[in-house]
């Protein structure tokens, strides 16, 4: 569910500290029914668990093949173009102590990289031609007494071109993109996260 990006900043997340020149693109939540206070682990795992690109909806497969076929061509997607390249990565400016968070994080096979993960936030970034990312998630308390995944993406585009791109994608990432990965994201909390680890411990076979 898409909600207000006031509901980020309200969270006293250390990636404030560090991405104030970014702007707040989305802020999605994501339910995690029977979540207790220290399962963030357990569902940063899941979703990486449950990461695989064949998997997506046909539509959505169509769309990253025609982004990454045209940064093919265009070079968008070059290791120059990228964090490292163009645009330095946000872990040079944490502290080390932050920074070798990011060395215990569990692999994952999309594009974003770690930059650092915590008991209860998380952030993971990607860089190219068009803009440099961030992919923040973080573990809040919910009204009712449960726990949800909040996910923001913060982003900084590169000049016009990276403006005039975010723009175009925008009604592609609300009508396809994020209905799908809220599907997923709940999918996978319930295939591989905390309930379905207490089956697994209640089954005696």
């Amino acid at each position: 569910m898409r909600i207000p990006k006031a509901t980020h900043l309200a969270q006293p997340w250390r990636i404030h500290e560090f991405a104030e020149d970014f702007r707040i693109e989305d802020v999605w939540s994501f339910r995690a029914p029977d979540a207790g206070p220290d399962d963030f682990p357990v569902m940063v795992k899941a979703l990486k668990t449950a990461y695989d690109i064949r998997e997506e909806p046909a539509a959505v497969r169509f769309l990253f093949a025609v982004r990454w076929k045209l940064g093919g061509l265009l070079g968008w997607d070059s290791e120059r173009a990228g964090v490292g390249g163009r645009v330095a990565s946000l872990g040079d400016r944490l502290p080390p102590d932050l920074a070798r968070t990011a060395s215990d994080a569990v692999p994952c096979t999309d594009p974003f990289s770690e930059v650092y993960q915590l008991d209860n936030e998380a952030a993971r970034e990607l860089g190219n031609k068009t803009v440099h990312a961030i992919m923040h998630v973080g573990w809040v308390r919910t009204d009712e007494g449960g726990y949800e995944l909040r996910m923001a993406a913060l982003v900084k585009p590169n000049g016009r071109f990276g403006r005039f791109y975010m723009a175009c994608i925008l009604p592609f990432r609300y009508l396809i993109v994020y209905p799908v990965l809220t599907r997923q994201w709940e999918r996978a909390w319930l295939d591989h996260g905390r309930p379905n680890r207490r089956g697994r411990a209640a089954d005696p076979s």
